[in-house]
């Protein structure tokens, strides 16, 4: 999110070089053009993440996220900066499978506020960013202070272990049991040999990855949950990208304006974590996406002479855009089975990144009517809101590593048979 909305406050800064005082419609192809990449190479790390591992994924995407980004600072001409743009999209961002790796090292009880707390980076990169671009008058300057620390994840190569869910899953239980003792051995734990000996977990065979996903979408139950993330995805990341681009509007110094967009971020992620820790995903979801439609919808009603009211309505309406867009991003990884959970979670979100690319398109509706753009964000916000009927609640179940127990999310416990081949059986305390 950080990273798309960075690119206008760049390439405002590049618009002398570039010419672009009079073309505005190349401003806002940089972040169209970020976000289709987005979208596309999520379809290539997210099956590359479930083939050669969650860490090397996230090692291999970082050091090119840096690459790609240093080489555009030293772009010669608008449509090599434009390119290098696209290819940093696609392969150079690594939240993907840095995201399954974490949900996939942390038991059960400690998913969610482990992930949270992960989150305040997201925080603190937007703050930070804002801070650079504004005391970094020179963009190409700016372009190297954020990308060259890009070439440090090379060092996690040596300080990350890979999830033991996804080593079982590829039949490398030797692996696993050996990334499992550290952590017991880190936590000052004891367990018992025989129950690393009696880790089980049905072994994912050398298939071509569209047969993986074919045997996904074999399940009307697993078709019908993709649909639904898809409008999850597009609705959440439509929502705050357009929010994100017409906070410029807003009165007061831009750079200060995105810093506190971002801070917004930190009592979201703590309020939003409190209350998926006592209640489940589907509720808290839903109301979300409704409280935002209805602050969305009154928007453009404010009387004008109360600008205090219209600052709040948008702040807390960015409050309520992060706490869908967080909970879409965890739901989702929980609807899916272990074999494709990870290429699922980048399908969705790779095809749901329409929302982005339409997004920037957003402030051309204000030539018909300046609250336009604000009531079509408030509309769909209610169908995304409305679809999420359509799937089970889930907080405490296990991680389904099969079809069959991702079918019964939502039903029942899983039967203690299956219960079995999941690794928190063993290590909950982990």
């Amino acid at each position: 999110m950080e990273r798309t909305s960075i690119k206008t406050l760049t390439i405002r800064i590049a618009d002398s070089q570039f010419q672009l005082a009079c073309h505005e419609w190349k401003r806002t192809l940089v972040g169209t053009v970020h976000s289709f990449g987005y979208m596309c190479g999520l379809l290539i790390v997210g099956p590359m993440s479930d083939r050669v591992g969650r860490k090397t994924a996230v090692v291999i995407t970082g050091i090119l996220g840096g690459f790609f980004g240093l080489l555009r600072s030293f772009s010669p001409w608008y449509w090599f900066y434009i390119a290098m743009e696209f290819l940093e999209g696609a392969i150079g961002d690594s939240c993907s499978p840095m995201y399954v790796l974490v949900i996939e090292i942390v038991s059960t009880k400690r998913r969610l506020i482990f992930y949270m707390m992960c989150g305040f980076g997201y925080c603190f990169g937007g703050i930070t960013l804002a801070f650079v671009a504004w005391i970094t008058p020179n963009w190409r300057w700016f372009l190297r202070a954020i990308y060259i620390p890009g070439f440090l994840f090379f060092v996690y190569k040596f300080l990350l272990d890979e999830s033991p869910r996804w080593l079982l899953i590829k039949g490398r239980k030797n692996e696993a049991v050996a990334v499992l003792e550290k952590a017991a051995k880190k936590n000052k734990l004891t367990i018992d040999a025989n129950s690393f000996n009696q880790l089980s977990c049905d072994v994912s065979p050398n298939v071509p990855f569209n047969e993986l996903l074919k045997d996904t979408f074999k399940s009307s139950q697993l078709r019908m949950r993709f649909f639904v993330c898809l409008v999850w995805w597009t609705a959440s990341t439509f929502i705050i990208y357009g929010m994100i681009i017409n906070s410029v509007t807003l009165q007061g110094n831009k750079y200060v304006n995105y810093g506190l967009s971002s801070l917004v971020e930190i009592p979201a992620s703590l309020i939003v974590t409190y209350i998926l820790t006592h209640f489940k995903r589907k509720l808290p979801l839903m109301l979300s996406f409704f409280t935002g439609a209805v602050l969305c919808i009154a928007q453009p009603f404010i009387p004008l002479g109360l600008p205090w009211l219209s600052i709040t309505f948008y702040m807390v309406g960015r409050m309520m855009s992060s706490f869908f867009f967080a909970i879409t991003y965890m739901y989702t990884s929980e609807l899916f089975p272990t074999y494709t959970r990870n290429s699922m979670h980048a399908l969705c979100s790779s095809v749901g990144r329409v929302g982005a690319i339409v997004a920037p398109q957003t402030p051309l509706l204000n030539v018909y009517w300046s609250g336009l753009p604000s009531l079509v964000f408030g509309l769909v916000a209610v169908f995304a809101g409305l679809t999420t009927f359509l799937v089970p609640d889930v907080s405490d179940d296990l991680l389904p590593d099969t079809v069959l127990q991702a079918e019964s999310l939502g039903k029942s416990k899983i039967p203690p048979k299956d219960a079995e081949t999941h690794i928190e059986r063993d290590t909950s305390k982990l």
